[in-house]
Parts: structure tokens; sequence; C-alpha cells
């Protein structure tokens, strides 16, 4: 049988069981965003288990998508090297809500192992929880299996609980003994740790209720909970002795080595291919189901994963982007159960090509870190990667922790995690002590405040309220003079506390001598503090004040605020499901918006993105704006985020009847109609995996198009021209006038650079012609002209040309065909690059990179004369 046949035969069977086949949920768990991945087959019927909800099937059956890289169940650095760890793995089972039980299970396990997949009776075990004499009776009496292979074991084997209070139950394990040839052992045994006697299937019997004190009830409903691990069990019915070597993995196996040329043969070949293969199926399913690599969460994991892989891909010489050329295998293989692999495929590959390409350009460089890392602590006779060293390697490189240890691992050493945990705490002290110092001082001095501030700003634009407090240069203060900037207090305010990417609201405040400038509104602990200056009088501490923010701006946020829930429905809309908010920052004057995506956004994209946002303006849309109990939003749409915090009510805004649902705290207008219009000004790299969008609404996007349009009329005036078509056309010719010229200079140019080369000196080094030149504001195009033309007219000749351009180094190289035994051009500019903190490389014959420390140029020669010998 294949793996496919498996899987859809344990369907069959247990549909002829009146048990309803259902599919798989995301690996991303829905609407629990306390757990990062999906990690068993029970996950989505939790609340089921826990009485939360109703199931709707008395009896069901699935395989579920599963990923184990985290928490206790994290068996990351196992992956590869034994046959049987996974970090994305399928889970078969069956499960009961109150229907049948122990008999029904156990018998049924039997049937399908025996009968139906052919497994050999008298190697199969079974176990059960010491005090369960029900299961025990039922495997000799229910089943022909030898009496003698039933065994009992305690709560650590046979004992299974969702927490420490909840659902639990005895559990009862089926295990196949895989021979002696695995484990000659004459003491191994069933549960011994031996990898000979294999759990294949654990039948888990929730029938108590954990109590608090430790204390067990009875449930009132019985439930049965099953799981068998599919590349297990396919592995052992296709008679492999590694999961590996079954057809749930071949396919991918096979393409590695199609794609490295090496075959599947040495032991640390294999260890290679199998965690790319491994590694490749997390990564797919997990952006399939809406993860983006990202710095952050499970983003985070999945570039940890996909690095991993990459690393392991040097080690078969694959060195550029691989992972998405399998994408198309795993796919075939596997598109048949799970459709999404299909559907996302384009999303799939295009996100690990821009990982890929991402981290490869860093890889080379910290590889050679690494090395020189590793020589230090030899020469200093230390075992171990010091913590700073392997910061270095994850802060300037993109290096994670495990990528490190496995380096190091590799060559004989140990890294200090605990010096590497203290540089990480320190760059966050850092980052944060400033702003910690100042919270701390200011949280001391509204503790001392007796009453919290009310907010009023949903539908006042003004109101009265009493002076609670002065905050001036972090002291509490009992009055201002004119031109003191402070924070001001009140028991009420209009004024919107900057929270949730919304920017505080601007105004004024007027006490019975003063009028102060309210610039900026940050919330606090529950308190709103103005921060701005007083413009004229004196104020003091208890007076009564008027509050009046700024109607116009508010107007104008609340557009913008509104305006970034359209665009990431839009924005999910065009380029996919993926595609979440990562921060935003919405002002009066224009909105950013933060979302995780792999590369930057394609012109015709940004437009199709413009256009939705419009459409669902003119439509003019109601904004209901409604607090509810949280699962009441789940139900509704609202998605929760991994990370979030939320308590039991949170407030929704739905825009449309569910064209855009979102937990938000923010100001919002009443229709979308108010918005006015969208105009996107810019789309840019955030971070690794974030992009930005800038845009502007309602009036400011109308100033933006009036001083377009004077813009182009200019140019039309300037370029002599009638409209718009004429403009582009006159602008194309140009262009193509100065290409023209360009290419006449360049040839004039090349003349006198292949002069200036021909002068060069020719050394003799290592037994080798060796020329090198040094230039100013020659381009690499020039340079690789002139290294081409002399590596082909002298092929025991290595020449190597550098040129200082527009503020950065350009190096170029070239080995001639006979002289490659001695020299590699790939590694003489990367030693450059190095040298001047650049980065390049190629091949063997021929090279390029590219420096940014100009006063480094001086190191350059000397080093590579001596890689050469000299």
């Amino acid at each position: 049988m294949t793996a496919n046949e498996i899987r859809q035969s344990f369907f069959e069977y247990f549909r002829s069981k009146g048990h309803q086949i259902v599919p798989s949920v995301p690996v991303i768990p829905q609407g629990d965003p306390t757990l990062l991945f999906t990690n068993a087959g029970m996950n989505p019927f939790k609340d089921i288990f826990l009485g939360f909800r109703a199931p709707e099937h008395k009896r069901v059956a699935n395989s579920q998508k599963c990923i184990r890289v985290s928490g206790k169940h994290n068996d990351l650095e196992e992956v590869g090297v034994d046959t049987y760890h996974h970090t994305f793995f399928e889970m078969l089972g069956n499960w009961s809500f109150g229907d049948y039980y122990k008999e029904e299970s156990i018998t049924w396990a039997w049937d399908l192992l025996t009968k139906v997949w052919g497994l050999p009776k008298d190697k199969l075990y079974a176990t059960v929880h010491h005090t369960d004499d029900e299961a025990m009776g039922l495997w000799k009496k229910a089943t022909d299996i030898n009496p003698a292979h039933v065994l009992k074991f305690g709560d650590k084997d046979n004992f299974w609980e969702m927490g420490e209070t909840g659902p639990c139950g005895p559990c009862s394990e089926i295990h196949i003994d895989l021979g002696p040839e695995v484990d000659p052992d004459p003491k191994a045994a069933v549960n011994s740790g031996s990898p000979r006697y294999r759990e294949i299937w654990n039948l888990v019997f929730m029938q108590h209720n954990r109590r608090p004190d430790r204390k067990l009830d009875d449930l009132k409903s019985k439930h049965v909970d099953t799981g068998m691990g599919f590349e297990r069990i396919a592995s052992i019915i296709q008679g492999k002795s590694s999961n590996y070597d079954s057809d749930v993995f071949t396919p991918v196996l096979r393409a590695v080595e199609s794609l490295s040329g090496v075959p599947y043969a040495k032991e640390e070949d294999k260890i290679a291919m199998r965690v790319i293969a491994d590694h490749l199926r997390a990564l797919s399913f997990s952006i399939a189901d809406g993860v983006t690599p990202s710095n952050e969460g499970r983003g985070y994991v999945m570039r940890r994963i996909l690095r991993r892989a990459l690393r392991y891909g040097r080690k078969l010489e694959l060195k550029d982007p691989f992972m998405h050329r399998l994408v198309d295998v795993l796919a075939g293989e596997m598109g048949g159960a799970y459709p999404e692999l299909v559907k996302q495929k384009a999303l799939v590959t295009r996100t690990l090509l821009a990982e890929e390409e991402a981290f490869i350009k860093t890889l080379d460089r910290g590889l050679e870190l690494f090395s020189e890392v590793r020589r230090k602590a030899e020469a200093a006779g230390r075992k171990a990667v010091s913590g700073e060293d392997a910061f270095t390697l994850y802060d300037t490189y993109g290096f994670p922790w495990d990528l490190t240890a496995l380096l190091a691992r590799e060559a004989g050493l140990s890294v200090d995690e605990a010096g590497f945990k203290a540089s990480m705490e320190a760059q966050r002290e850092r980052s944060r002590a400033k702003v910690t110092e100042s919270t701390f001082e200011l949280t001391q001095i509204l503790t001392q405040i007796p009453q919290k501030t009310e907010y009023l700003g949903e539908t006042e634009t003004a109101c009265e309220g009493k002076l609670l407090a002065i905050v001036k240069d972090k002291a509490k203060v009992e009055a201002l003079a004119e031109g003191d900037e402070a924070a001001l207090v009140f028991d009420r305010s209009v004024f919107y506390g900057e929270s949730g990417g919304q920017a505080g609201d601007r105004g004024r405040i007027l006490s019975p001598e003063g009028r102060f400038r309210v610039e900026d509104v940050k919330r606090m602990e529950g308190y709103f503090l103005h921060l701005g200056v007083l413009e004229q009088g004196r104020m003091k501490s208890g007076e009564a004040c008027r509050l009046e923010m700024d109607a116009g701006t508010r107007r104008d946020t609340r557009k913008n605020h509104s305006a970034t829930h359209l665009l990431q429905k839009a924005l999910r809309t065009v380029l996919g499901e993926h595609v979440k908010q990562a921060g935003s920052q919405v002002g009066g004057e224009k909105l950013r918006f933060d979302f995780n995506h792999f590369s930057a956004v394609a012109e015709a994209e940004l437009r199709q993105v413009e256009a939705l946002v419009n459409e669902a303006i003119l439509a003019n849309h109601p904004v209901d704006v409604r607090e509810m109990k949280k699962a009441e939003a789940e139900a509704s749409g609202a998605m929760a985020f991994f990370g979030e915090k939320y308590g039991e009510v949170v407030r929704v805004v739905n825009m449309g009847g569910g064209h855009s649902v979102e937990l938000c705290g923010g100001s919002h207008v009443g229709a979308t109609g108010e918005i006015g219009s969208f105009r996107i000004l810019s789309e840019s790299s955030s971070a690794s995996g974030i992009r930005r969008i800038e845009a502007v609404t309602g009036r400011h996007a109308l100033a933006h198009a009036n001083e377009d349009r004077r813009v182009l009329r200019e140019l039309a005036r300037q370029f002599q021209v009638a409209d718009r078509e004429a403009l582009l056309q006159r602008i194309h010719a140009v262009l193509a006038e100065r290409k023209e010229l360009e290419k006449k200079l360049g040839a004039l140019s090349s003349a006198g650079l292949k002069d200036q080369v021909d002068a060069l000196p020719t050394l003799s080094i290592g037994g080798l012609a060796f020329i090198y030149g040094e230039f100013k504001d020659v381009g690499g195009d020039a340079l690789r002209e002139q290294v081409d033309r002399i590596r082909n007219a002298a092929p025991a000749a290595v020449v190597f040309l550098a040129s200082a351009t527009e503020g950065k180094l350009v190096f170029v190289c070239g080995v001639g065909k006979e002289a490659l035994s001695k020299a590699k051009a790939g590694d003489l500019v990367k030693k450059a690059a190095l040298l001047t903190g650049g980065g390049g490389g190629g091949r063997p014959d021929f090279a390029q990179a590219g420096g940014k420390d100009l006063d480094a140029l001086p190191k350059v020669r000397p080093e590579i004369e001596k890689a050469l010998g000299g």
C-alpha cells in the first residue's frame, strides 16, 4: 500500500463504523491565540472535551496536520539525525463524544491493524493502566492477541491528562516488535526506550475530571480520543526501518538528490536530505495555512526552520535557493489529501524563494565569521563559542541560536548559552532603559492621583474637567507659568489617548487664567496625560477647565483609522489570507500600515488594493461598533492574533455587515463614505518579512491629487507637450537618447580603461601570474568586461580589479582555466568583501563582490596575495 492508500483505508474503515470523516484544521490553532501551533490530534476538539460546545457528530475520524517545534515537544535537534522525529507530522485519529467506549475502540483498532493492514499478531503488544482491569479484560476476551503481550504500566506511560486540571483518563497503547535486528539488546522491551519496540497507536479513555486538589471525579459522558502517527504506521506497513524510507518522504528525497547531484548514501548526506525533506513539509503547510516567516511568534519559528534547512543544503553544495523548487513535488504527493497545498502552491513557492534569497545574502558572511570565531576559540584553548560571538551572529547575520549551536556542535564546540541570553537581555535593556526609567517615575506620580480619567470623546468634542495633576520635568507641580511644557491629568476628557496605533488628539484646554495647547495625549494605567505647552497666562492644579479637542484632526484621524481596516481587507484579497497587520500609526495627516508579506508589492497589485479600498468607500458601508464577549466576537469572524491580550469583553468594528470585522479600540467613521477617498503614497520594507504602506484619505488625498496635477502640468510645459500621453512619449524619447549617449560614452571610457588595465604589472605569486588594479568611478560592468578579456587571453593568470564608485567598493576577479587548481575567484572576492564590510561571490573562474568601508581598501591587496601564497 502507498502512503495515500493507507490514509484512505483508515478513513474508509472508520466510515464503515459510522464515523464522519472531517478535514484537518489549519496548523494555526483557530480561536486559541495561546497555542503556537496545532500540535496534537485532539486540539480541534478541546472545547468539546471541556464542555464549551456540543459535538456536531458523535463519531469522527480524521488526519490532523501537526507541528511540534516548541516547548516540551521541541525535538528540532533530533530531526533528521534519527529516523522518526519530525517537525511536521500527520496524526490519524478516531473519536467518540459520549458514544462508544473501550470495547469498540480496542476491537476496531485490532481489526484494522491485523485484518485490514495485515500486521503480524505475534509482533503486537498492548499496554493498559495498572488500574484498568476493564481494558485488560477486553484485550484478552475481545481480541486474539497473545495474553502474555498485554502489559500493565503506571501513570507515566498509560494515563493521559489535558492539563493540570480537566478531562483525563487511562490509555491503552499498541506497540510492535520490529525484531532484534533493530536492537539486539536482550533487555529491550516495551516502554524501555528501545527502538525495537515502537508505539503505533494510543487509545485514550476520557472518564475522569481532574480537580485542582488533584482528586478525580467521574465524567457524566465518557469520550474516546485516539492518535496514530501516520508517518510511523506507513513505514511499518511498507516494511521500512526508517520513516524516511517510506513513500511519505522518498519523492522529496529523490528530488533533493537530483538538485544536488549527491546520492542518498553517506550518513552525513542522508541527515542533510532528511532535514530538508522534513522542514519542507513544516514550511509548506504552515505558509499555506497563513504563517509568514518573520522575527516573532510563529513566523520566527518558521524562519529558524528554513535557515536550518539552508545550512544543511550547504552540506550538499546547494548554494543557490532550492527549497522553493521542491514545493511542486510535495504538492504532487500530498495535494490530494490536503488541497490547500495545491491552492496555495504559488504563495508557498514565492514566500520560500524570497526568504531563501534574503538569508543566502548573509549566510556566506556569517559562515566566514563563524570560522573566525571557531579559530579564535581554538587558539585560546576554549571549547566553547562565547555568548557575545553567538549574539553577533544572531544580531548581524540572522543566525538563530539553534543554527549557531549546530555549527558549533559540528566543530566539536559548545556555545555559551547563558552568555548569549545575557547579551540578548543587555540589548533589550539598552533599548528600553530610558523609557522604563521615565515610565517608572511617571507611574509613581500617577498612583498618587485618586481618580482615573473618564473618556467622553466618542460622543463629545468638548467637556468640563477638573485638573487633578500637573507633571513637569518628571515631577508633580502645583502650577504652570506661560511657556511651561507639561502633562496634565483631568477627571474627564474628550481627548483620545494614543492606543492601538491611533495617535492622540490635539486641541486646547482653557483654565480661568490660561490657555494650554495640547500636542499629544498618552494613555497610561487609566489616566489620560495631555502633553503640550501653556501658551498664555497661568494654570493651577484643582482648577475647573474646558477641554476642546481639534474636531477637524479627529475627523481626519477617524477616516485614516477606518481606512486601515479597509486596507487590510483589500491586501488579504489581493495578496492572500496570510497578510496580517504587524503594526500601524494613524494620525490626522496620514496613515501607516505594516503587514507581513514575503516580497515588495507590485505596482499593479498596489493599484488593485487602492481600487478595492475606494470601492468600499464609495459603497458607503455602515460601520457598526459594539462591545461583546470574546467568544461571540470570534464567532462573528473577528480575528484573534497570537500574542495579543484580550479581555473577556472586546470591542468589535464591523464594516459593511462583515466586509471587514476586527477587534479594535480606536475611533471610526459612522459609514465608509465619510472617508472620502484613499490614496497610497508609498510601499516599502519595514523589516525582514514586513512591508509598509503609507497612505492618505479625504482632504489630504485631494491635496496630493492636486499637487500631482500641478507637477504634471509643469512637466508638460517644460517638455512643450499638450497632454499626458504626449508627455510620456516625450520622456521615453529623452531617456532613449540618453541611453544612446551613455553607450557611446561607455565605449570611449572602455577604450581608456583597457589601456590602463594593460599597463598593470604582472606579478608572480605562488606560481601564478597575478594582475591587480584599483580604480575610481569605474562601474562593475566595465570591470567585468576587462577581467573577462584578460582571463580568456591569459589562462594561467589571476586578475583582481577593484573600484571605489559612488561611496562603495566593487571587486571583480577572474581565474584562468589553467590556474583553477590553485585559486578560486569566489573565495578571493569573499575575502575582500569580508575585509570591507560587504558581500558577494560567484563561480571559481569568475566572481564579483561589493564592500562598504572605503578606508579598508588598502587591506585587500595584501590579503589576496597572501591567499595566493605570497
